[in-house]
C-alpha cells in the first residue's frame, strides 16, 4: 500500500514523458497512452481506497519516506480526506483526458500540453497526499509552473498575458509562502503536518504563529483565487483550453483549500481571531465573484467567476469551523462536501463548455446564443451542473450549502453575522441568476441572426463517442451524488473529517425540512429577481456594440462592468512596475547619497589625512628608491662610458608615472567589471518586468 502512494505521485511524470517522446512520431498513439496513463491512475487511486477498507477515516492509513531527495526527503501519507481527493483529481484528469482528444483535433503543440498535462496530475497528487508542508510546497510549486503552461496554450496576446499573470501571482505567492516555513519551523521545530497541532500548541510565541500562518495564507490563497488574489482566475481560464480549465478551477483550486485547511485545523484549531479572518475573506470572494458573473457575457468567464464565488463559500466553512470551535461538525462537512460538490460541477460545466466551443470558435453569450437548443443530451448534461451549483434541492450543491448556511445559523453573534448570513444567501442568488443567464441564452433563446441559428439546429454530431462518455459519465455520477445525501454524501464527509481533527459528526441534519428548504427558496427568489429585473432589463440592449441593429425582440447580452474596475490594471501592474521601482529607486538614492555624505564627514572629522613626515610627491616607496638607484646609475655612466653623449632623465618620475599607468589600468578593469555586473542586474530585472508585463 505504501509503494501505491509513491505510484499515484511519479507514475503520471513517468507517463507524461513517454506520452511526449512517442508524440514526437505517432500522434494517435500518444493519445492512446496519455488516456491509459490517466485511466490507470484512476484505477489505481480507486485500488487504493477499496484496500483501505475500513481503516479509511483514520490517520495515518499509509506512509512514504523517501529519503535524500531535496535535502530532507520527501514524505507522503493517507487518511480519509487524502483519499477521498486523491480519487476526485485522478477522475477529473480521466475525464478530462478523454476529451481532449477531440478538443486538441485541430488544435496545435498537442504534444506539449499532454505532456504538461500528466506532469500537472502528479504534482497534485503529490500535493493532496504530501505528509509534511515541505513536500506540499516542492510539489505546490511544481504543478504552478507546469499549470502555466495550459494557460499559454494558444499563444495568442490574450493567453501569454494570462499566463504572466498567473505565473507571477503563483511565484510571489510561492515565495511568501517559503517565507511562512521557514518562521513556522523556527517557531516549533516541524513541518510534519501530524506533528503541527501539539507543536503550535506548545509554541509559546503566538505572534510568530500568526506572521507564518499569514504568510502561508498568501501562498494557498492566491492559488485558491480568494480574494484579493483573484486576479489570475477570471483571465486564465477564458484563454485556457476547456479540459485544462476545468481542472484549474476544479482541482488546482481545492490544492490551495488544502494548504489553507492545513494551516487552519492545526496551527489554529478553533481559534476565533483566525477564523474571523478567514471569513472575512471568504465573504468578500463569494460575493465578488458572484457579482462579476453576473455581469460577464464570456461563458467561461462567467464559469471562472463562479469558482472565485464557490471558492468563496467553501472559505467561509473554514472560518466557521474556528468560529464554532469544538462545536464545528456543520462547518467540517459542509466544507468538505463543498470541495467536493464544486470540483464535480466545475468538471461537467467547463466540458460543456468545451463542446460549445469545439463547435462554435465563440464563448461570447452573443454568438453562441441558441447552440443547445434542439441537443438534449448536452442541455441535460449541462443542466445538471446549473442545478448543482445553483444550490437546487435534490442536487450535490443544496446539500453543502444547506450546512455551511446552517453552520452560520448555528452560531448566531449578532449583527455581524446576521449581515454575513445575508450576503451568503445573496450570493447564492447572484449564482441562481447568472447560471440562468446561461443556460437561457444557450439553450432557450435563439441567435440573432436567423443563419447562425440555423446551422446550430443542423449540427447533429457536436461531440463524439468518447466526449460524450466523458461528459455523461461525469454529470450521472453528479447526478448520483446529490440525489443520496445520506448515504454517498454523508459518508464521504465522515470519512474527511478526520483531516480537519472532527472526531464526532455531530447530530443528523434534516436536508429537506422546511427551515431549511426556506433558505434555498430564498436564494432562489433573490436569483429571480435579479435575472429578472438586472439582467433582462439593465444587462442586455437591443442594438449590436456597434449600432448594428439585431433581429427584431432579439436583445444583446452586454457587458456594463466598468473597464477600470480591474484590479490587475488598476493596482498590481501600477504597483508592481511602477510604484514600487519608483520608491526602490528613490530610497536607494537617498542611501547612496546618504552613504557618500557619511564618507565625506568621517573623511573630515574622525578619519582626518594625517600628513606623512616625508611625503612623496609622486609615486610610492618602491619606484622611489629604484628610480633613485637608476638616477644614480645615470650618473655614473655619464662620468666615464657616456661622456660623449650624457643622458639626463628623472626614473623616479618616470616610474611614478608608469605606476599610475598601471593603477588606472587596473581601475579600468574593475569597472569594466562592475560594468557586466550592473548589465547583468538590468538583464535580471528586464527579464522580470517581461514575465510580469508580456
Amino acid at each position: 500500500m505504501n509503494t501505491i502512494l509513491g505510484i499515484l505521485v511519479f507514475y503520471p511524470f513517468l507517463g507524461g514523458l513517454l506520452s511526449y517522446a512517442v508524440g514526437r512520431h505517432q500522434e494517435k498513439y500518444r493519445d492512446y497512452l496519455a488516456e491509459f496513463v490517466a485511466v490507470s491512475e484512476f484505477v489505481l487511486a480507486v485500488i487504493l481506497a477499496w484496500m483501505c477498507g475500513g481503516r479509511i477515516g483514520m490517520e495515518n492509513i499509509a506512509q512514504l519516506h523517501i529519503p535524500e531527495i531535496c535535502g530532507l526527503g520527501l514524505d507522503f501519507t493517507l487518511d480519509g480526506f487524502r483519499v477521498v481527493y486523491s480519487m476526485v483529481a485522478a477522475l477529473m484528469w480521466m475525464m478530462t483526458t478523454l476529451l481532449s482528444r477531440e478538443y486538441f483535433r485541430y488544435h496545435g503543440n498537442k504534444n506539449r500540453f499532454y505532456l504538461f498535462l500528466l506532469m500537472t496530475l502528479g504534482a497534485t497528487m503529490g500535493v493532496f497526499l504530501s505528509a509534511d508542508l515541505y513536500t506540499t510546497f516542492i510539489f505546490f510549486e511544481i504543478m504552478s509552473f507546469t499549470s502555466y503552461v495550459w494557460v499559454a496554450q494558444e499563444e495568442n496576446e490574450p493567453s501569454l498575458r494570462a499566463a504572466a499573470t498567473y505565473l507571477a501571482v503563483a511565484v510571489i505567492g510561492g515565495l511568501v509562502m517559503l517565507m511562512g516555513l521557514f518562521l513556522l519551523y523556527d517557531a516549533v521545530g516541524t513541518l510534519e503536518i501530524s506533528s503541527l497541532l501539539d507543536a503550535a500548541g506548545a509554541c509559546g510565541n503566538k505572534d510568530v504563529l500568526y506572521a507564518a500562518g499569514a504568510c502561508m495564507l498568501v501562498g494557498f490563497g492566491a492559488k485558491a483565487g480568494a480574494f484579493p488574489l483573484h486576479i489570475w482566475l477570471p483571465k486564465a481560464h477564458p484563454v485556457a483550453p476547456a479540459p485544462a480549465s476545468a481542472l484549474l478551477s476544479g482541482i488546482l483550486t481545492k490544492t490551495g483549500i488544502f494548504g489553507i485547511l492545513v494551516v487552519s485545523s492545526n496551527l489554529f484549531l478553533h481559534d476565533k481571531t483566525w477564523g474571523n479572518l478567514i471569513l472575512g475573506i471568504g465573504v468578500l470572494t463569494m460575493f465578488g465573484g458572484a457579482l462579476l458573473a453576473v455581469f460577464s457575457i464570456d461563458l467561461k468567464r462567467t464559469l471562472a467567476c463562479s469558482s472565485m464565488s464557490q471558492i468563496g463559500f467553501i472559505l467561509v466553512g473554514v472560518g466557521m469551523q474556528g468560529m464554532l470551535g469544538e462545536e464545528n461538525a456543520l462547518a467540517v462537512h459542509g466544507t468538505m462536501l463543498h470541495m467536493v460538490n464544486h470540483s464535480m460541477i466545475k468538471l461537467v460545466l467547463f466540458m460543456a463548455a468545451g463542446v460549445i466551443f469545439m463547435n462554435t470558435h465563440a464563448l461570447d453569450l452573443n454568438k453562441i446564443r441558441g447552440f443547445g437548443r434542439k441537443k438534449p443530451l448536452l442541455k441535460a448534461i449541462f443542466l445538471t451542473g446549473a442545478l448543482a451549483i445553483g444550490g437546487i434541492p435534490f442536487f450535490g450543491g443544496y446539500v453543502s450549502k444547506t450546512l455551511l448556511h446552517e453552520s452560520i445559523v448555528e452560531y448566531g453573534g449578532g449583527h455581524v453575522m446576521k449581515a454575513v448570513e445575508y450576503i451568503f444567501l445573496f450570493s447564492g442568488g447572484l449564482t441562481v441568476a447568472y447560471m440562468t443567464k446561461l443556460y437561457v441564452a444557450i439553450f432557450v433563446e435563439k441567435n440573432a441572426r436567423a443563419e447562425v441559428q440555423r446551422k446550430f439546429d443542423q449540427t447533429k454530431q457536436y461531440m463524439n463517442v468518447q466526449s460524450t462518455i466523458a461528459l455523461g459519465g461525469s454529470a450521472a455520477l453528479l447526478l448520483v451524488w446529490g440525489l443520496f445525501p445520506r448515504s454517498i454524501m454523508d459518508k464521504a464527509a465522515s470519512i474527511g473529517q478526520g483531516f480537519m481533527h472532527l472526531e464526532e459528526a455531530g447530530h443528523v441534519v434534516s436536508y429537506f425540512s422546511f427551515q431549511n428548504l426556506s433558505g434555498a427558496l430564498i436564494s432562489i427568489a433573490i436569483g429571480a429577481v435579479v435575472y429578472l429585473l438586472v439582467i433582462r432589463r439593465f444587462l442586455m440592449r437591443t442594438e449590436g456594440e456597434k449600432g448594428r441593429k439585431v433581429s427584431k425582440g432579439v436583445a444583446s447580452y452586454i457587458n456594463a462592468w466598468p473597464e477600470w474596475m480591474d484590479l490587475e490594471n488598476l493596482i498590481y501592474r501600477p504597483l508592481l512596475l511602477q510604484i514600487l521601482p519608483f520608491i526602490g529607486g528613490v530610497v536607494s538614492r537617498i542611501g547612496d547619497s546618504f552613504v557618500d555624505m557619511a564618507v565625506v564627514v568621517l573623511r573630515k572629522t574622525i578619519y582626518t589625512d594625517s600628513p606623512l613626515p616625508h611625503e612623496r610627491p609622486e609615486g610610492n616607496v618602491f619606484t622611489e628608491n629604484v628610480g633613485k638607484l637608476l638616477n644614480g646609475w645615470q650618473s655614473l655612466g655619464n662620468r666615464f662610458w657616456n661622456r660623449g653623449n650624457p643622458e639626463d632623465k628623472n626614473f623616479v618620475h618616470i616610474l611614478a608615472v608608469k605606476n599610475e599607468e598601471f593603477k588606472e589600468t587596473n581601475t579600468i578593469i574593475q569597472r569594466s567589471l562592475s560594468f557586466g555586473l550592473m548589465l547583468f542586474g538590468i538583464g535580471l530585472v528586464l527579464t522580470i518586468v517581461y514575465i510580469i508585463w508580456w
